[in-house]
């Protein structure tokens, strides 16, 4: 299988490598002080024609395109005494994205990087160590999984994680839309559209994250590192100038006798970035289009999210999401969107005696502040969007699949994605996706 990682991946390629992680033997034993998982999947997306009056730089393609992503990763873990754990993720991933990364603000495919092309590429995704003080309350028992070390902990407990990590790891951890690799593919499915939480282009950061944890309630903090520039590759050490802090409250209830969870998160960022009101004024002053890159400076971005999951019944979980930003900066680290709502509902197999498959549905509203429509209208370009000129329409998402256990730990999935005013524009579009993924592991 370390073999198989190294090799340049074609379609087919990929697909024996994620049938062969099946033969591969789990370390995870009961309690062991090393563990190893391993996940692999294929994604391809198919996007037919539409109309569309006029592009601009940034545009997403009238014409037929297809897309493709491909990522390997493996978790290694080991236990440094009774309450430490230590992770180590190296990932692989190569892709070619629709209409080079730009044309939307709900991206159609979560494992799609910012830095990723058409060769072959591994780096470090995460490297970190996770410390726990058992408070008080009975012990939970933690089974083994992905970056997880099978273990036991308090039911009060205070957590802290540091190194390098995705965000999303420990913040907004929606039970039934977080995964691209095994539940919906849109980003907006991902998190919050309007957070523009700390990452690099791949998605990852370096930080560290407390954690308080109680059978009544929850409640944790981090402060992250941020790029040094817009969805750069590289990360700014100067952690007390430049930084995205964030902080989320999480609340157990009961809704009409099923469990569900409430959420609200509050983040503020602080990076190099340009305004858009800025650009405009210049733009006007200079007699030329508004440029994000002539105005840059240390600013804040600062926004909120609430949200809810709820277990409808022991094979149905639904979950709501509404974020919030201020609007007034460039997208400096996940993607256009200033104002998010999210829906959906994943459906377990069990009633259709197919209890490793599932079928999810969900829609996504997506909007941007007056100071971003009034940017990109008078032909300003941002990292992912530019038409040029604009129509504003919200951004309207419909997502479905259908995931098919095919082996022992392996799954195929038909997806489908419909996009009415692709990069908030109603002169474009509606644009339709088909998804075709094949995801193994161990």
């Amino acid at each position: 299988m370390f073999v198989c990682y190294i090799l340049p991946v074609s379609a087919p390629r990929a697909i024996a490598i994620c049938f062969a992680l099946l033969s591969a033997p789990a370390m995870a034993q009961d309690e062991s002080p090393l563990e190893l998982h391993a996940q692999s999947t294929y994604l391809r997306q198919y996007k037919s024609a539409f109309d569309a009056p006029y592009s601009g730089p940034n545009s997403l393609r009238a014409n037929r395109e297809s897309s493709y992503t491909f990522t390997g990763t493996m978790y290694f873990a080991a236990r440094l005494g009774k309450s430490t754990e230590a992770y180590f993720n190296p990932e692989i991933v190569q892709g070619v994205p629709f209409s080079g990364f730009h044309g939307v603000g709900g991206f159609t495919n979560g494992e799609m990087q910012r830095g990723s092309g058409p060769d072959l590429k591994g780096y470090t995704a995460r490297l970190f160590l996770r410390h726990t003080w058992n408070l008080a309350g009975e012990t939970e028992v933690q089974e083994s999984g992905q970056n997880q070390v099978k273990t036991r902990y308090a039911s009060e407990r205070v957590v802290v994680t540091a190194g390098s990590l995705s965000v999303l790891d420990i913040f907004d951890a929606v039970d039934y839309s977080r995964d691209a690799r095994t539940q919906f593919m849109n980003w907006a499915s991902m998190t919050y559209g309007a957070w523009d939480y700390p990452a690099d282009a791949r998605g990852y950061t370096w930080g560290l994250a407390v954690e308080y944890i109680a059978p009544g309630w929850q409640l944790r903090a981090g402060r992250f590192l941020v790029p040094i520039q817009s969805n750069g590759p590289h990360l700014d050490s100067k952690f007390k100038q430049r930084y995205g802090d964030v902080a989320e409250f999480e609340l157990p209830y009961r809704l009409a006798g099923r469990a569900a969870i409430a959420r609200a998160l509050v983040f503020h960022n602080r990076v190099a970035a340009g305004g858009f009101d800025d650009a405009i004024a210049l733009g006007a002053a200079t007699g030329a289009v508004p440029d994000l890159s002539l105005v840059r400076r240390t600013q804040s971005k600062a926004g909120f999210g609430i949200g809810t999951q709820v277990d409808l019944t022991d094979a149905v979980g639904a979950y709501v999401r509404a974020g919030w930003s201020d609007g007034k900066t460039e997208t400096f680290m996940f993607t256009e969107i200033d104002r998010s709502l999210a829906a959906g509902a994943l459906v377990k197999g069990v009633g259709w005696s197919r209890p490793q498959d599932s079928v999810g549905v969900a829609a996504y509203l997506n909007g941007l502040s007056g100071p971003h429509r009034n940017y990109l209208a008078a032909g300003g370009q941002g990292f992912f969007l530019g038409d040029g000129r604009l129509s504003y329409g919200s951004e309207r998402i419909f997502e479905t699949y259908y995931s098919l256990n095919v082996a022992r730990a392996a799954w195929f999935s038909v997806g489908y994605q419909y996009i009415a005013n692709p990069g908030y524009n109603r002169d474009r579009g509606p644009a339709n996706f088909l998804g075709l993924r094949l995801h193994a592991e161990i």
